[in-house]
């Protein structure tokens, strides 16, 4: 076991951000933590992290007790955080050997380590040119080989892909799965619900504070196999619409996500004659059936896009 987060409770003045919060992660496991804005995920990252005190409950990192002054702890986990952490004016170079230097690397360590985290984020030829000069994707890259450089047991990976084009993000991935193959324990959270889906071995699924959830895809999926998803695109949804909808006595959930409705109901229930009356005053798009797949677990536990509310 390389982390354990046990019935922890942490308080904002009247605010709950997490609610007995239970959450564990072995060697070598991609965990996928996923969650509405607001749910708890950074603070809870922040947490594990150590940067953030508990109320109560048990964190164990590695064995021990996080306090946040175990500097063992801090020393074997690498953070990425949401924002870029980058200088501009130095080079790729320097900020990776800036990085390292923190956490107590010498120069020998250093220049032994540097060629091989250039490999992971692809980035050799790079690394001279000043980080002002890289583009968005490059930034992404670099920010997580700081994280790599002092070879960290457990990862944690908050939202590395936000804002990158898709072959960066494609590479980033990539890297992820190879750093798991390789032994690191890695934490992955994203507004993006097909990579948590592409890469996790398993996902914990957190709402209001604590995990509504947890599982293997194939066991995420099968809590709600019965269920079935039609998907229905107008010229311009409204709220209006989608509560009539979910007013339908064999209608379990209702998603609108900008102009297309995410309709949830119980398996072989002839429902789709009711949803077009509803809709009958609407332009339609489209129409679709479809098998369950990560997004439609948690939109069928939560109820909620990842974008809604404001994050904790």
């Amino acid at each position: 076991m390389v982390l354990s987060v046990q019935e922890v409770i942490k308080r904002f003045h009247t605010t709950l951000a997490l609610d007995c919060c239970n959450l564990s992660v072995q060697k070598g496991e991609i965990v996928g933590l996923l969650g509405p804005n607001g749910a708890g995920k950074t603070t809870c990252l922040r947490a594990i992290m150590g940067l953030l005190p508990i109320d109560d409950g048990l964190i164990t990192v590695f064995g021990q007790k996080q306090d946040g002054k175990n500097k063992e702890i801090r020393r074997n986990i690498g953070y990425v955080t949401q924002e870029i952490t980058l200088y501009e004016d130095m080079s790729g170079r320097d900020n990776l050997a800036f990085f390292a230097s923190l956490y107590g690397m010498d120069r020998t360590q250093i220049a032994k380590r540097m060629g091989d985290v250039a490999e992971i984020i692809g980035l050799q030829a790079k690394l001279g040119q000043k980080v002002k000069h890289y583009s968005g994707g490059m930034k992404r890259r670099l920010n997580i080989g700081c994280s790599l450089m002092h070879n960290p047991q457990l990862l944690i990976l908050d939202e590395p892909t936000v804002g990158i084009d898709p072959q960066s993000r494609t590479f980033i991935l990539q890297a992820v799965k190879h750093l798991a193959e390789e032994g690191t324990t890695i934490i992955y959270t994203s507004h993006y619900i097909e990579e948590v889906e592409a890469i996790a071995t398993r996902t914990y699924i957190m709402d209001n504070g604590h995990m509504i959830a947890e599982g293997t895809l194939a066991e995420l999926i099968a809590r709600i196999q019965g269920d079935h998803f039609i998907e229905v695109e107008v010229r311009l949804g409204s709220e209006e619409k989608r509560k009539q909808l979910l007013a339908l006595e064999e209608v379990k959930e209702v998603v609108l996500s900008a102009n297309r409705y995410r309709i949830v109901v119980p398996g072989g229930i002839p429902i789709l004659d009711k949803v077009l009356l509803t809709l009958s005053d609407q332009s339609l798009v489209s129409i679709n059936t479809k098998q369950p797949n990560l997004e439609d677990v948690f939109l069928t536990l939560t109820g909620k896009q990842l974008r809604d509310e404001v994050q904790l």
